[in-house]
């Protein structure tokens, strides 16, 4: 309870009347009458406040939000009393967490009922709890102001972005991955396993005709073949120290877990089972399934992960998988590397690669190819960008030595990971390497 600017105004000037009042005693007794009408009003507004039942309040958002997207949130404000109420509502939401539209003033005329509504933006994935809502109710008089937090417990479950990646899985659905730069290739001759027929398409081969159906139909159809189905995806993640750089106000996690449901999803729509490991943080299993609810398995998995401040072990990582999972299976690994981490990555690699196919995307950070654009005025320039050039070189020797061993690198930006897993994966379905 404080007294709002109309009741301190109101004692400044009885404080006025009051000094006024020591040079002129005839104002003595009007001093005197104003501060008894002005106890009077306040203490009566005061207790008419006090006596106020608080509104009722209900929520409506929904429970899993996407990660930098702003989501609606309505708030229902129900009158139970009689009296005409003024009062501010701000909703008690994650302090992290960007807002539009908060707080709002609020009239509500007696027994009515409002709707609010403002935008929440979250800035982290995982759970996060909102207890109540704070209402700041004015009295009748406008004197006094109260505040009063309504109890309305609720935890919120922020996801990955799910605008960027159902933006890639409609597209992958309509069959429509080339337009985001996820390349087709070309077989080398037939598959093996016969799919549909439909319309002869530009850059189909002559032996893909069927030339029964063609004379049949009296246009050009052409046979489809579809991948070898039944194989095994299964992704190591690294959640250690590494993955804490920020590129775009993004962690590297962030986009490495948007990367990872979308080729997940691309590989259940091939019949692939699909499974997890994530290792120097929280450690999470996912056993390597095939069902289409797999995906909503693999983002409760995984929505809440924060990398952590441990140094990644992909060594120990390597044996902890090849002893759970003796199958053959495609391995997609996604780090952050350094050079003092290369020994360790190596000999994972020569682990897995004895058992799997593996694929390691070693992601950078974008200051390292912005700092080559950096025009060179003075040696400390000079210097920069030799130092840069030198670890590049460095770090494509090490890439090098782990294609010899037969692994896949990728190196690449957080933001061009999504895409390049796409393609890799179809490539390498279609070479038949599993």
């Amino acid at each position: 309870m404080r007294p709002r600017g109309t009741l301190v105004l109101a004692l400044v000037g009885l404080t006025a009347l009051g000094l006024s009042a020591v040079w002129l005693p005839s104002l003595v007794p009007a001093w005197q009458g104003a501060g008894i009408l002005l106890l009077g009003l306040a203490a009566a507004d005061l207790l008419w406040l006090w006596r106020l039942p608080s509104p009722t309040l209900s929520r409506q958002l929904g429970r899993t939000l996407p990660l930098g997207i702003w989501s609606p949130v309505r708030l229902d404000l129900v009158n139970p009393s009689r009296e005409r109420l003024r009062l501010q509502v701000h909703d008690l939401h994650p302090p992290s967490f960007a807002t539009r539209d908060l707080p709002q003033p609020v009239r509500l005329g007696p027994m009515a009922r409002v709707a609010l509504e403002y935008q929440l933006c979250p800035d982290q994935r995982g759970d996060f709890p909102m207890t109540g809502c704070d209402l700041a109710l004015q009295s009748r008089l406008g004197l006094w102001v109260q505040r009063r937090t309504l109890p309305l417990p609720e935890t919120l479950r922020v996801f990955p972005n799910f605008a960027e990646i159902s933006h890639y899985t409609l597209m992958a659905a309509n069959d429509q991955l080339s337009q985001l730069g996820v390349r087709r290739l070309q077989r080398r001759g037939i598959g093996a396993e016969f799919h549909q027929l439909r319309e002869y398409r530009r850059g189909d081969s002559l032996r893909q005709i069927d030339w029964k159906a063609t004379s049949r139909m009296r246009k050009l159809i052409s046979r489809e073949y579809e991948d070898e189905r039944d194989q095994r995806l299964f992704f190591l993640l690294d959640c250690g120290r590494r993955m804490r750089h920020r590129d775009a106000g993004r962690a590297h996690l962030d986009d490495a877990l948007n990367a990872l449901l979308l080729l997940a999803y691309v590989a259940v729509r091939q019949g692939d089972a699909v499974g997890l490991m994530t290792y120097g943080g929280p450690r999470r299993w996912l056993a390597p399934r095939k069902e289409p609810e797999n995906l909503n398995r693999l983002l409760e998995a995984v929505y809440d992960i924060q990398p952590s401040l441990e140094s990644a072990d992909p060594l120990s990582a390597a044996r902890g998988l090849l002893q759970a999972m003796p199958r053959r299976a495609l391995v997609v690994l996604i780090t952050n590397s350094r050079d003092e981490d290369q020994e360790g990555l190596e000999q994972a690699a020569r682990l897995l690669r004895r058992r799997h196919l593996l694929v390691i995307a070693d992601l950078r950070e974008a200051a390292v190819d912005a700092s080559l654009e950096v025009p060179i005025r003075d040696l400390q320039d000079a210097l920069r960008f030799h130092a840069v050039h030198q670890w590049l070189d460095e770090r494509r020797h090490h890439q090098e030595r782990l294609q010899h061993l037969g692994v896949q690198v990728l190196d690449l930006l957080p933001a061009q990971l999504p895409i390049a897993l796409v393609n890799r994966y179809f490539a390498i379905k279609r070479a038949g390497l599993l």
